[in-house]
Formats: C-alpha cells, sequence, structure tokens
C-alpha cells in the first residue's frame, strides 16, 4: 500500500471507510472457503513429505494467483471510469476527462500478491503494426469506407488521422517511432503519470514543449496499476475499457479483446439515454456473453430529476431494448450514482450540488424511508449510490461461477495427490509389518505412463479435430446460407421497387447463427472433454492396480473438469449493414445495374464476415485446443509424478523406512491422510467419502 507523503502529485492511500465492506459478504464467505482449503493444503505440506510439500505449495501458489476479472464497457461519458474510482475507493485515481483519440484499457490490480520489486504500474504502447493499421487504412471504419468505395467517409477519416498524427509528433517528436511497442514501468503510481499515459487534453498551446513529450497517450494501448485495497478480502481486477463509440472503432476492438479475459462483464449506462440507439454496439457485444455473466449498472442517477419514480420506468425500457434486439435475457439491472458514491468517499457532503442533493433526499426517503435519520450519513450516501448492489452482484458471480471452478478444480488436485499419498502410505506399512510387496519395476511402470500419455494426448487432439472440424463446416455453411440469402432478397427487393429506393438487411441473422453453432461446438467439446479425461482417469486408476499389491479396488484417480470455453465475443463486432451512414447512401447509387448491386454486395459483405468467421475457427479454437491439452498434460504429469514416488518408496531398505517413518509415525501419517482426504471431499457434492474411503488402510 502506498504510504501517504507530502509529496506533490503522489497518489495516496489513506484507510478507506468501512462502509466499502457493505455488499461483499458472499466474497468474504468465498475467501474463507479459500482460506480453508489453503490450510488444507499446509496439512498436506507438513504430513506428506518433501515431494508431496511441493505439490501442495504449487496447489497454494494458484489458490493466491486467482484473480477474478471484471471488465467494464459503456459509452463515452456514461460515467464508467468514476464508477471504476469509486469501486476502487479513489476518487480521484484515473482521469474520466480523456480526449476522443485516447484507446487505453485501464486494470486495476487490487491486492494482487507483488513479488519484491515488481512494478506497481505499468504502461504498453501500440506496437507499429497496430500504429501503421490505423494511420494507413484508418482502423476499422476505414476498411469499411475502402471496401464500399466511399471516398467523402475515407477523406473524413484520413483528415482526422493526419490531425491526431501531426499532434503525437509534435508532441513526441523523434522519440515517436522508437516509442512504438515498448513498455514503461514504474515502482510508483502517480498523478503525474495517468495524466501523461492515460489522460491528455487537446489544447497544447499552452504547455511547454518539454510537458507536450510527456504525453503519451496517443500511443498508450494499455495500463496496469497495482495498489492494495483493505475493504475488499481478496485480489480483483477491474479493467476500465474506452467508450466503443469512437471514430475509428480502435476501441471497439480493444474491449472484445478485455472481454475475452474476462468473465463478468458491467455495462455501464447513463440514466439520461439508457440504451439509446447509440449503444447497439454495446448489446451486439453483450449479447455474445452468458446473461449471467452480464450486470447492467445504470449511472447518474442523481441527474434525475425523481430518481425513485423514474428508475422503474428506465429499467422497462432497457428490458424490452434488450428483447427488441437480441440481446441477453435476464440479466441483473442496477442504478446507482458513482458521483454519490465519490462524494461518500471523499468525505464532505456539503460540496454535492443543489440539484444533485435534492434527488438524494427524495431518493433517500422512498428507499430507506424514515431509518434514514438514523443512518450514518456517509454511509447512507454509499448505500444509495448502489455500489453495495453492485459489489453483491459481482459477489455472487465470482463465488458461484469462476471461483467455484477455482477450488473445484485444486480440490480434484489435492484429492488425487492424497489418494496417492495413502496408498504410498499404505505400502510402506505393509512393507514395516513384514508384509510382502510386489511393486512393478521403474521400466515397467515408467513405459506405462508413456503409453498412457501418448494414447490420451492422441485421443484428445482427435477428439478436438473432429468437433472443430464439424463447427468449422457449419459455420462456413451459416455465412454462405447468410450470404445467398441476403443477394437473394436484394434481387428482390430489386425487382419490386426498383433502384431507386435504398435496401436494408441486418446482419443480426448471421450472428444468431453463428453463435448457435458455437453453443453446439461448445457442448461437443465439453462432452468429449469430460469422456476423454475420464478415460484417462480410469486407465490410471487401472495402473494403481497393477503396479502395487495394495488394496485399490474401490480407489478412483479423479479426471479434472473440461475447460471453460470462452464467449465467441468477436461476434459483436461491428460489419458494415450495423452501419447506417451516408457511405451505405453513396454505394447504392453508384451500382448500375441487378447484377452489379449482386455481386458488389455479395462481395463487401463477405469481405466484412470473413475476420469473424476466421477469427471463431482459427484463434478462438487455437485457445480452447491449447487449454484442453494443457490441462490433459498437467493432469497426466501429476498423476505420473504421484506413481513414480509411489514406487520409489517401495525400493527404500526397511532400515531407512522405519528411520524415516516409524511404525507408529506411519499410523499416525495415515490416520491424518484419511483426515485430510475427508476435508477435501467438503463442498464436493459430487464426492462421497465414505463410499470411497479404502478399508483395512488401503490405498485410498
Amino acid at each position: 500500500m502506498e504510504e501517504l507523503t507530502n509529496k506533490p502529485g503522489e497518489v495516496t492511500q489513506a484507510s478507506q471507510p468501512g462502509f466499502m465492506r457493505i455488499g461483499l459478504n458472499k466474497l468474504e464467505a468465498y475467501h474463507e472457503e479459500l482460506g480453508d482449503l489453503e490450510d488444507t493444503l499446509f496439512d498436506i505440506e507438513k504430513v506428506g513429505g518433501p515431494e508431496a510439500a511441493k505439490k501442495a505449495q504449487k496447489l497454494v501458489k494458484q489458490l493466491r494467483a486467482f484473480e477474478p476479472n471484471i471488465t467494464m464497457i459503456g459509452q463515452i461519458k456514461a460515467g464508467k471510469t468514476s464508477l471504476v474510482n469509486a469501486m476502487a475507493g479513489r476518487p480521484n485515481l484515473l482521469p474520466a476527462d480523456v480526449n476522443p483519440w485516447t484507446s487505453v484499457i485501464t486494470s486495476l490490480h487490487l491486492n494482487t500478491p507483488m513479488a519484491a520489486g515488481a512494478p506497481r504500474a505499468s504502461f504498453q504502447f501500440f506496437d507499429q503494426n497496430e500504429w501503421d493499421h490505423l494511420v494507413e487504412n484508418g482502423g476499422r471504419i476505414g476498411e469499411l469506407s475502402s471496401r464500399a468505395g466511399a471516398d467523402e467517409e475515407m477523406s473524413k477519416v484520413r483528415e482526422q488521422i493526419g490531425q491526431m498524427y501531426e499532434k503525437t509528433r509534435d508532441r513526441l517528436g523523434r522519440k515517436f517511432e522508437m516509442l512504438l511497442g515498448q513498455r514503461h514501468n514504474y515502482a510508483e503510481l502517480d498523478d503525474d503519470l495517468m495524466q501523461r499515459y492515460v489522460c491528455m487534453g487537446d489544447d497544447f498551446d499552452e504547455i511547454s514543449q518539454a510537458e507536450q513529450q510527456g504525453r503519451f497517450a496517443d500511443i498508450t494501448k494499455s495500463a496496469d496499476l497495482y495498489m492494495d485495497a483493505s475493504f475488499l478480502p481478496m485480489p480483483l481486477c477491474i479493467r476500465d475499457t474506452p467508450g466503443v463509440n469512437d471514430t475509428f472503432m480502435m476501441r471497439e476492438q480493444i474491449t472484445i479483446k478485455a472481454l475475452r479475459d474476462s468473465r463478468i462483464c458491467v455495462v455501464v449506462l447513463s440514466a439520461h439515454q439508457a440504451l439509446s440507439s447509440m449503444d447497439m454496439g454495446l448489446i451486439r457485444l453483450i449479447s455474445n456473453v452468458k446473461s449471467r455473466e452480464v450486470v447492467i449498472f445504470v449511472n447518474r442517477v442523481d441527474e434525475l430529476s425523481d430518481p425513485a419514480n423514474q428508475i422503474d420506468e428506465i429499467r422497462a425500457s432497457i428490458i424490452q431494448t434488450l428483447a427488441d434486439n437480441n440481446g441477453p435475457k435476464n440479466c441483473e439491472v442496477l442504478f446507482g450514482s458513482a458521483y454519490w458514491a465519490n462524494m461518500a468517499l471523499g468525505g464532505d457532503l456539503s460540496e454535492i450540488v443543489d440539484d444533485s442533493a435534492s434527488a438524494l433526499f427524495s431518493y433517500a426517503e422512498s428507499v430507506i424511508g424514515d431509518d434514514a435519520t438514523d443512518m450514518d450519513p456517509f454511509e447512507m450516501v454509499w448505500q444509495l449510490s448502489g455500489l453495495p448492489h453492485l459489489y453483491n452482484a459481482i459477489s455472487e458471480r465470482i463465488a458461484e461461477g469462476s471461483g467455484a471452478e477455482r477450488l473445484q478444480s485444486i480440490r480434484k488436485s489435492a484429492q488425487n495427490h492424497v489418494g496417492g499419498l495413502r496408498a504410498s502410505s499404505s505400502l510402506v506399512s505393509m512393507r514395516l509389518e513384514g508384509g510382502k510387496v510386489k511393486t512393478m519395476d521403474e521400466t515397467t511402470l515408467t513405459a506405462h505412463l508413456d503409453a498412457i500419455d501418448a494414447k490420451h494426448i492422441q485421443k484428445l487432439n482427435d477428439g478436438l479435430n473432429e468437433v472443430f472440424t464439424k463447427f468449422s463446416r457449419r459455420i462456413d455453411q451459416s455465412n454462405k446460407r447468410f450470404l445467398d440469402r441476403a443477394v437473394e432478397t436484394l434481387i428482390q427487393h430489386l425487382e419490386t421497387n426498383g433502384e431507386n429506393e435504398i435496401w436494408q438487411y441486418s446482419p443480426d441473422g448471421l450472428r444468431i447463427l453463428l453463435r448457435t453453432g458455437y453453443q453446439v461446438m461448445k457442448k461437443d467439446f465439453t462432452a468429449m472433454c469430460n469422456a476423454t479425461f475420464g478415460d484417462a482417469a480410469t486407465d490410471l486408476t487401472d495402473l494403481y492396480g497393477h503396479a502395487f499389491s495394495v488394496d485399490v479396488d474401490n480407489f478412483t484417480v479423479a479426471p479434472p473438469d473440461a475447460p471453460t470455453v470462452p464467449a465467441p465475443v468477436s461476434l459483436g463486432q461491428t460489419i458494415a449493414l450495423d452501419l447506417q451512414t451516408s457511405w451505405w447512401k453513396g454505394w447504392w447509387q453508384r451500382r448500375k445495374g441487378y447484377r452489379a448491386f449482386a455481386s458488389n454486395f455479395y462481395e463487401l459483405i463477405e469481405a466484412e464476415t470473413a475476420p469473424i468467421v476466421d477469427d471463431l475457427k482459427h484463434r478462438q479454437l487455437d485457445d480452447i485446443r491449447q487449454t484442453a491439452l494443457g490441462e490433459m498434460a498437467d493432469f497426466l504429469a501429476e498423476q505420473r509424478g504421484i506413481l513414480t514416488d509411489i514406487a520409489e518408496k517401495s525400493q527404500i531398505g526397511l532400515d531407512d523406512l522405519e528411520g524415516l517413518f516409524g511404525i507408529t509415525a506411519q499410523q499416525e501419517r495415515e490416520e491424518l491422510f484419511d483426515i485430510i482426504f475427508e476435508d477435501l471431499a467438503i463442498g464436493d457434492e459430487s464426492y462421497d467419502f465414505e463410499t470411497t474411503k479404502i478399508s483395512g488402510g488401503a490405498a485410498a
């Protein structure tokens, strides 16, 4: 945590008020589960010996590294950055007055474990290829205009880019090209850094040349800021994305990237124009995320004249707009005010402007009633700001989603490890008690393990190929059917209305077809992975029985769960038919003859849909493949380590065994393993300890 200081411009961390913990009950309860599991892993480390300690430490590290990501998206001027500041308990942290060019995605890493000497602030610049794409092609909007032959639109884009380019070169001078692709790291975070890398005004006439050259916001792609947040029980990453309605659609691409890396999406709208026609791009983006993982926060209720009575009307309008435009169903809609939240954090409510104060009082009377007079005023304002409800919604989604998956994964891995330790312990007991122990020799065991590895990695690859080939074929067919149907509809329009009436066509049908195909692929992938992982676990269970002369009839190796398939957020990318702008009218007027309309239209839209289809078939599927293969490889490596350790124990001399354990100590170890094994099963409803526990001290 940064210490309070009198240095000018330095970001400080004062003690955060206790009311910030309101709404975090579920996250605190989840953190207690993490702590309980960590304690159990420490027990394994103490009882299991050096090799067990290494595995336990690795699992503890995975627990502590868990940092749920929340991506904030919204339109410019919805108050999204002010809301992020309030969520972090730092009212003035991120500047809200970014200029029209700025496309920085800012990640606030709260309570993230930090290595000694690690930077507190890190800024990544666009690389040369990304910058060239913007400057030479005009970004996404330039691509659209160029394909449509919209010379007037393209001329405007080039003019705007030229202005930005010249201002950037004037500020950065000869440093400009050298800076592209670089990363700047800082040991401390202060206001000056935020001004230089994230915020930038447009008027530089009154700023010295030296100060101008310190302004990097034009070329800054991402900012990672690390800070403590005493009110949060665990690490959390909040990503503030640029608004999606920028001139060149660069921000849309950045937002899509951020959504890929997060499981929870908070859509920030303004109460004055919640889901206006400008927000269709937002609806397209969130339509491809699970409804349960989307939270809509309607900000700026402080600017409503009568929030208590207007909120229900706004909520109904949002729900209807989502339904009319194929948006996510049943996603949670919350209302609040980042302005009120930051005023409560600032500690001086007298600064609230008169109109906002009037809205606050009337809202308090409606929501809290007579109890408002008995509440601490700062806590009351914090409650009315909606931040506790937002954090409660986020906490639920972490605890029930990615958090539950992380706990389940580590529990399964620990169960397998303790199961191996119990098998090893049973073998040691038999030898100490004079029993005959037959074990597979190391060479044969290694050969069996190699065969299992090769068999199941190949089987997983074959399964992935089958699932992905089926998916690729399906979306290619869907894309072609959409294009054929669109052209057919265009010809019918021309035959009926002639060439003077402009025709419109929505690409939503294509998105629905591709999304449906993706959902089918996801279902097939999950079933295939579960079956393949299960088969590998069965073969490994059988190997325990063949390799060691201990009773393993009721022992089974638990397979890992199929990896989570990320949402196909690239489906939300804007394509030509989403834009009802002047270039479309120009495109229409430049066509001559029905055949020209049909062929030119097919080529235009095919060029637009091809990148989306290609992203689904290649980048998305490649990521899913690597995740699945990595999960299988980690599982097989884990089991190899356990079996090898048991084999090594079988070769240790009796004198050494007695020196390591002793008969009495060995009995105590087995009892402790039983207790630990039972602890790991708590919270796993699919696991019944009583039916899987092995009798007679044999392996489990």
